[in-house]
């Protein structure tokens, strides 16, 4: 288990866990058993347990995959008074850039380190709440650049807009426990593993997050109009679409009738009349172009005098 100490302050930092380490976990501290298999688990939601000696928290942050949606990543951890174990299974990269800082530089360890497990737990939240405001952020920059293409008449967004509703329902998802959590955290628990008064930093982690349910609140209301605004302009593309057709379709009914009427087999005059044919062999098909053509025509005419067309 990697692990780092600062004048009796010691920080474990365990990525992707199994039971052997766990185990290891219930040897060396006093941590309840069904903890250790919570941190185990991947679909634990927010939560605080409580014990004389220690706390144990999960909390869960966004991390952004290949396919553009976040994903949410769990963090647990145990604070107890001179040590804070964090479980995480690797994906969180904040934290293991803060443990690798640790490791790398004194200058950096005595900062993060040197003054409580309740600063080092902030220092933590607060890069991974960094993390989240700066997601969120992206996602205001990718909802600015579809703009033009909504309100382009001809252009489709639908594809766009769907990978960004999903990504503001998941981040709303993660945003809104972390606020009701870390608010439970700052009142009622670090103040049992932190002699310094840690409320000013928790307020400002409070306020990022603040800032980022807020983004995510407006983000939403002009997603939804961009959805709506899109859907608009597509039924409006399909009703001009439908509306040609049928007119082309209602136009070309005459020549169809017509066709239809000299292709049966009963006596019709200029097929059967030779004293009718002024034309010769081309007189049924003079006569078809221009009977369909003159009722098409009227037709057309009526339609534009209806506003139709």
């Amino acid at each position: 288990m990697p692990e780092i100490w600062n004048n009796g302050f010691l920080w474990v930092d365990i990525v992707k866990p199994n039971r052997d380490e766990m185990k290891k976990l219930s040897e060396r501290f006093p941590f309840h058993e069904l903890n250790l298999e919570d941190c185990l688990s991947k679909i634990q939601i927010p939560k605080i347990d409580r014990y004389e000696d220690h706390a144990f928290i999960i909390l869960n942050f966004p991390t952004l995959e290949k396919e553009r949606i976040p994903r949410s990543r769990q963090l647990a951890s145990f604070i107890g008074s001179g040590y804070l174990v964090t479980v995480h299974d690797g994906e969180l990269r904040s934290i293991s850039e803060i443990f690798r800082q640790c490791v790398q530089s004194d200058k950096a360890k005595k900062e993060l380190m040197g003054r409580s497990a309740g600063y080092l737990f902030h220092s933590i939240i607060d890069a991974l709440t960094d993390d989240l405001l700066n997601l969120v952020r992206k996602i205001v920059g990718n909802i600015e650049d579809i703009e033009d293409v909504v309100f382009d008449e001809q252009a489709n967004a639908a594809g766009e807009i769907s990978y960004i509703r999903r990504q503001i329902t998941v981040l709303r998802r993660i945003a809104i426990p972390l606020k009701r959590t870390v608010n439970e955290i700052a009142a009622k628990d670090i103040r049992k593993f932190s002699e310094e008064d840690l409320t000013p930093y928790f307020d400002d982690v409070n306020d990022h997050i603040d800032k980022v349910i807020d983004t995510l609140e407006e983000s939403k209301e002009t997603i939804e109009i961009y959805k709506d605004t899109d859907y608009l302009h597509g039924t409006d593309r399909s009703n001009k679409i439908l509306a040609i057709l049928t007119i082309v379709f209602t136009l070309s009914m005459p020549v169809t009738i017509m066709s239809s009427l000299y292709g049966m087999n009963v006596d019709i005059p200029t097929i059967e009349d030779p004293s009718l044919q002024i034309l010769g062999r081309y007189t049924t098909f003079f006569l078809i172009v221009v009977g369909s053509s003159a009722i098409a025509l009227t037709m057309a005419l009526y339609f534009h005098r209806i506003k139709w067309i």
